[in-house]
């Protein structure tokens, strides 16, 4: 296979560190998390004791100033262990992002080390029960009374919800705008008239804590708006490149993952006398699956070293997303019917991750606006 080259000595000794602190604190776990509906609260103090959380913030507000690389590497084992319960990856790569770049100097340094600590969980409000990809629907609004802003509205499919104790919220400052209306609010759990709906029960990622959450006459101060007014839509636009990414190298880890799982099942399970590995039809398979993920690879590293030089333009983002998670989809759907009636069995970590994978193809932007970015750009 061809060889990784994107990777310092120094970046793999972080990745032995991230996979025996997964192995220790997550996978035995990980079972009961899922049936709990969220992952131990505790996981994210030890996570930020450990340098896994926002690596990437300058020093100055308790980060490491490392590279992308690092959150990538930490998605990666993630991903490659089956743990889809475990959202730091938004909490480091998407919300951390927004505050850095759009936030106050007080607000950075109030939330922004905490954040590293892990004493405070994260989550991004975006969606709405009628608003999903298309972000120019918000209906919840911010109307700005005196020298606070109040908010009014409600969203689902929130990840980290449930732990969430700092929420950006995707509002409407100016209904009549459009896409230039809408505005990002940092709001503290606690706050009155912020309310967190159930737990969701969703087909997988079982562990991850995906709620609702509700706002009735939220008073924020205006201090807690990031950035300009007006200007959401376009801070969304400028860091979905990044979160698009960050999917695509959970997507080919977990395809490569599943890979390993179907080579080892299939060499030990026995048909008519022989291993199911050794049957054609089940080595053709194998090697076109082994083919694809390779391709995945080179373009999943190439868009990594793109982004760490600036250069990952949005159309390539969505290519990436796109492409990444539909493989990923293929490989652990072929992956199971590998595993034959084993493949269906919850207890096989092929049949989690089948599941868990279904979502890839619809957060973060379907897969069918994904598509329709990139024809805008053609």
């Amino acid at each position: 296979m061809i060889p990784r080259t994107i990777f310092s000595s120094d970046h793999e000794l972080f990745r032995d560190s991230v996979r025996k602190f997964l192995e220790q604190e997550a996978v035995p776990f990980h079972a009961q998390w899922e049936e709990e509906g969220y992952i131990d609260r505790k996981l994210w103090n030890k996570a930020g004791e450990a340098g896994m959380l926002c690596s990437h913030l300058p020093e100055e507000y308790g980060g490491m100033a490392a590279d992308f690389l690092y959150s990538s590497i930490v998605v990666e084992e993630i991903s490659r262990l089956g743990l889809s319960g475990i959202g730091f990856s938004l909490h480091s790569d998407i919300v951390a992002p927004y505050i850095l770049h759009y936030g106050s100097e007080a607000l950075k340094h109030k939330y922004l080390p905490k954040m590293v600590s892990g004493e405070i969980v994260t989550a991004i409000a975006m969606t709405e029960p009628g608003a999903g990809s298309d972000l120019q629907g918000v209906k919840t609004t911010a109307v700005l009374d005196g020298d606070e802003y109040v908010i009014n509205g409600s969203k689902t499919f929130i990840t980290n919800g449930f732990l969430a104790d700092l929420v950006i919220v995707v509002a409407k400052t100016d209904p009549k705008a459009g896409a230039k209306g809408t505005s990002l609010f940092l709001v503290e759990a606690g706050t009155p008239g912020f309310d967190k709906g159930k737990r969701l029960k969703k087909v997988g990622m079982k562990a991850q804590d995906t709620s609702e959450l509700f706002f009735q006459n939220v008073r924020v101060p205006k201090e807690n708006l990031l950035g300009q007014a007006g200007m959401g839509f376009a801070y969304l636009m400028q860091e979905l490149p990044q979160e698009r990414l960050g999917v695509a190298v959970g997507a080919l880890a977990s395809a490569e993952a599943a890979l390993q799982w179907t080579l080892d099942y299939t060499r030990d399970r026995k048909a008519f006398g022989k291993a199911i590995a050794e049957f054609q039809t089940t080595r053709h398979k194998l090697a076109e699956l082994a083919t694809e993920i390779q391709v995945g690879r080179l373009f999943v590293d190439r868009c990594l070293e793109l982004h760490l030089q600036g250069k990952l333009d949005v159309p390539t983002a969505a290519m990436l997303k796109y492409w990444t998670t539909d493989l990923q989809c293929k490989v652990l759907d072929e992956c199971v019917q590998l595993h034959g009636g084993y493949g269906y069995m919850w207890e096989y970590p092929i049949a989690r991750a089948w599941a868990d994978a279904r979502v890839q193809r619809i957060y973060a932007g379907t897969n069918e606006i994904m598509k329709e970015i990139i024809s805008r750009s053609l």
